[in-house]
């Protein structure tokens, strides 16, 4: 049984974990895939700060970085009174697979099921996006670009 108001994802991506990790992590390489600005410090207490849609930010701090294998991070959003920034926790694990690798997401700490529903729909957009990019491919224009 799921549990309530926790997001769950998990993406099998064609590339080594560290070509995927790079592309969690370095700000020119995140903006292949999603956002439009971003300023990342990939270090326990370093900032997480993407404008995802070139409408919004998502802001927090880094937990915990282990490099090439696994990110944790606060997350919110900058004006936002449901989901302030650092106010839910994103954690990702990066598990080697003969063909890629297998990214696991888990989103907690969202206050309503409707927040996680729009949660669930934005990461299974995006890590679409950063699988094909971690292919080789050209993601194209965000068709989310403007939403808020």
């Amino acid at each position: 049984m799921q549990e309530p108001l926790v997001v769950r994802r998990e993406t099998q991506i064609s590339a080594p974990p560290a070509a995927v990790f790079a592309l969690l992590t370095d700000p020119e390489k995140i903006l292949r895939w999603m956002g439009t600005d971003a300023q990342i410090e990939p270090q326990p207490g370093g900032l997480y700060l993407v404008n995802v849609t070139g409408a919004r930010f998502a802001r927090g701090s880094f937990r915990e970085v282990v490099p090439v294998h696994r990110l944790a991070y606060s997350f919110g959003w900058e004006g936002s009174e449901v989901v302030p920034p650092g106010s839910s926790l994103v954690e990702i694990d990066l598990i080697e697979q003969a063909d890629g690798t297998l990214l696991r997401l888990t989103h907690t700490g969202l206050p309503t099921a409707e927040q996680c529903a729009g949660h669930a729909e934005g990461w299974a957009h995006y890590l679409g996006r950063l699988a094909e990019v971690a292919a080789g491919h050209d993601a194209g224009p965000d068709p989310w670009h403007g939403r808020v």
